[in-house]
């Protein structure tokens, strides 16, 4: 019997609901596997309907068109003579014991996890599968696969990340090889933490671990990064790619069984516990993953994993869920308003940085990105060669000016959209503008004026609002008749670019440029945005970017002082950018209250603020992120790249009248200051108090 053993370990991209394509993009994988030589083939997590089917879970519809997909998948000749996910005989249903419940994850809402370890079951499979396999009923439950040379045992997604994971005691049971079906979307700088879940899933005890994942956008928020991986006793010895439009691909590692058993081998409190643990169930295979004659078969050797930077994973994750979003609405393209600072910019650059990777899909061949690509141009002979030229055909950016607009932004847009190639618009709003206020003052017989001209902070903050709705009311109007002007067919998505940390603070105009179709950056914070912009003068020699970085950031809806701008985003919001990510950190992921941000931040910042200093930051930020909670209800749809989003979609619910006024919260924290005098605060005192002592 032989010991060498070639795995497979695929991500598809899927879409919730694409029955037709998921089926063509298994069966695909499959062919892929075994022409590479693969006897075991591993799928992403629910990849016949997609992950992201959310109530459509409950629908009977969803259940009978999988069941009929797979009924086409056991027929195929593709899943002959290989062991899959969905093979050509049901060896065994095994159900999923943790379930995702946390953030974007709501699978106890759908589903409900099997609790009866080491159980099996018999189920009656639905009469579509038994005609087909010749099978009345098939094991259902906790066990695991026994073939005539190894063992499998199953993870799904959530349980590798789980504390008590099930290959734990499956690897001192004997199971060599481990699989997971993963659903595990991208998160900035979330790759790591996979990559040591599973190398730490052998290392200790030993074994071969195959991980498949979906990629690209499944039709929603969400951005499922591939990352495909096989591990062998703690290192990594193949990997996928994170961010590519590849819609298949096929990792294939061959390794030696025998390494594995000499690795546990010389574990002796891994042998020690081996003795002790309870038995899984066993579904015995008439089949081997290994070959007789494979002495000369070559084996793979550990690798180092290849982590992306933040600034390249801001570049790519982004720039394929566009692409996705663009080909599967059927649109021809993006609107964007430019507005010359960074976080428009940044889009704008997300957006040529698609632009590149069709190009270079298409430069290696890839056949489906060509005929996408036509497809949203309209041109059946058309091949994307240059980014900019494509970007031409695709990218619109609209600078819309005002008489609070300077001449600085407007040439900083204006450029930029000439280094990235895009179908560049300039207009005034003005008109607009004092139509709309000359109809409020005929109405009411008053005429509101900015502060600077002796108006009152509600006229001021009234009028701002009116020059940012018009935009979006231009915004939509260009997206819908651009393309008809200069005798193209379709309409453009529209691009917002409010960035995580100002819809946290609710910095922007509900109903403003900020409403669009969808927002790349909406998940980003500002200092990652700024990283990316700099990323983007070194890698695209985008030089425009240089003065935008240098700008500081403004909305320019107050008048211009001297011709200068006098209104800079930080001034407005009371805090700087800085500041917001910290609070949104503690707000969302150590889950702080005013009261414990308090507590933590008065550490945090000792050298560079007072205890009365930090209570008035924190007091502030509350304020103002309650005041401005309800304009959540309404956020853009945003690429989900953090893990502070205060999106009120799914991951971050909370109310959105809150009382602002926080009388209790911050009497604790007023209680707190008046005990932590500046003596015993420089003394170090203040840092032994008691959480929660009054």
């Amino acid at each position: 019997m032989g010991r060498v053993v070639s795995v497979a370990a695929c991500a598809l991209n899927q879409w919730a609901l694409d029955f037709e394509g998921n089926a063509e993009r298994i069966l695909r994988s499959i062919s892929i596997a075994k022409s590479k030589g693969a006897r075991y083939r591993l799928g992403p997590e629910l990849e016949i309907c997609g992950y992201g089917c959310a109530d459509h879970y409950y629908e009977s519809d969803t259940l009978l068109h999988s069941f009929q997909v797979l009924a086409k998948l056991l027929e195929s000749p593709a899943t002959q003579d290989i062991i899959c996910d969905v093979g050509i005989k049901i060896l065994l249903i095994r159900p999923k014991l943790s379930l995702a419940n946390t953030g974007n994850y709501r699978e106890l809402r759908w589903f409900t996890p099997w609790n009866k370890a080491r159980h099996v079951e018999e189920y009656l499979l639905p009469r579509i599968i038994q005609e087909v396999t010749g099978q009345d009923t098939v094991p259902f439950g906790d066990a695991v696969l026994a073939t005539k040379d190894t063992c499998l045992g199953t993870e799904i997604c959530e349980e590798l990340w789980a504390p008590n994971s099930p290959h734990i005691e499956m690897g001192l049971d004997g199971v060599e090889i481990f699989t997971n079906s993963s659903g595990s979307h991208h998160v900035l700088r979330k790759a790591h933490t996979r990559v040591d879940l599973v190398n730490s899933a052998t290392a200790k005890n030993g074994g071969i671990y195959i991980l498949s994942n979906q990629k690209g956008c499944d039709g929603d928020r969400l951005y499922y990064d591939g990352c495909a991986m096989i591990s062998m006793n703690g290192e990594i010895v193949a990997q996928g790619s994170q961010f590519s439009l590849d819609d298949v691909e096929v990792l294939v590692a061959t390794l030696d069984l025998e390494d594995v058993r000499s690795y546990r081998a010389e574990i002796s409190s891994r042998n020690l516990a081996a003795s002790k643990v309870n038995p899984f169930p066993r579904i015995k295979v008439n089949f081997a993953l290994s070959y007789s004659d494979d002495l000369a078969v070559p084996i793979c050797v550990p690798i180092q994993w290849k982590h992306h930077s933040p600034e390249e994973e801001i570049c790519l994750g982004p720039a394929c869920w566009l692409w996705d979003y663009l080909r599967r609405s059927k649109q021809a393209g993006f609107l964007l308003p430019l507005s010359g600072g960074i976080d428009s910019s940044a889009t704008a650059c997300i957006v040529y940085s698609m632009c590149h990777q069709v190009c270079l899909a298409v430069k290696n061949g890839n056949a489906e990105v060509l005929a996408d690509a036509r497809k949203i141009v309209h041109d059946e002979t058309y091949i994307p060669e240059d980014p900019r030229e494509f970007c031409k055909l695709v990218f619109t950016t609209c600078y819309m000016a005002s008489e609070n607009s300077s001449q600085d932004t407007r040439n900083r847009a204006k450029l930029l959209a000439e280094q990235i190639g895009s179908y560049h618009i300039n207009l005034n709003i003005d008109a607009a503008v004092k139509a709309i206020v000359g109809i409020f003052s005929m109405v009411t017989g008053r005429t509101p004026c900015f502060s600077v001209y002796g108006g009152s902070s509600r006229e001021n903050l009234a009028l701002q609002n009116v020059q940012a709705r018009v935009r979006m009311v231009l915004a939509y109007l260009f997206a819908q008749l651009t393309l008809w002007t200069r005798g193209m067919p379709g309409g453009l998505l529209v691009l917002g670019s409010a960035n995580v940390d100002e819809s946290l603070r609710g910095y922007f105009t509900k109903y403003d440029c900020s409403s669009a179709d969808i927002n790349p950056i909406g998940g980003i914070s500002k200092t990652d945005l700024k990283n990316f912009i700099q990323y983007c003068i070194e890698n695209f020699h985008l030089t425009a970017l240089r003065s935008i970085m240098a700008a500081p950031p403004t909305a320019e809806l107050e008048p211009l002082v001297d011709g200068q701008v006098s209104q800079t985003d930080e001034a407005d919001m009371g805090m700087t950018y800085a500041e917001l990510s910290i609070y949104g950190k503690l707000r969302k992921i150590a889950k702080a209250g005013p009261y414990s941000m308090f507590y933590k931040l008065i550490n945090l910042w000792k050298e560079i603020c007072t205890p009365r200093e930090v209570a008035s930051k924190v007091k502030h930020f509350f304020r103002m992120y309650s005041v401005n909670r309800h304009k959540m209800t309404t956020l853009t749809p945003s690429y989900h790249a953090e893990n502070y989003s205060p999106d009120d979609n799914r991951f971050d619910l909370r109310p959105f009248l809150y009382n602002t006024t926080w009388s209790w919260q911050f009497r604790c924290i007023d209680n707190q200051v008046n005990i932590l005098t500046a003596e015993n605060y420089k003394s170090g005192l203040g840092n032994n108090l008691l959480f929660g002592q009054q």
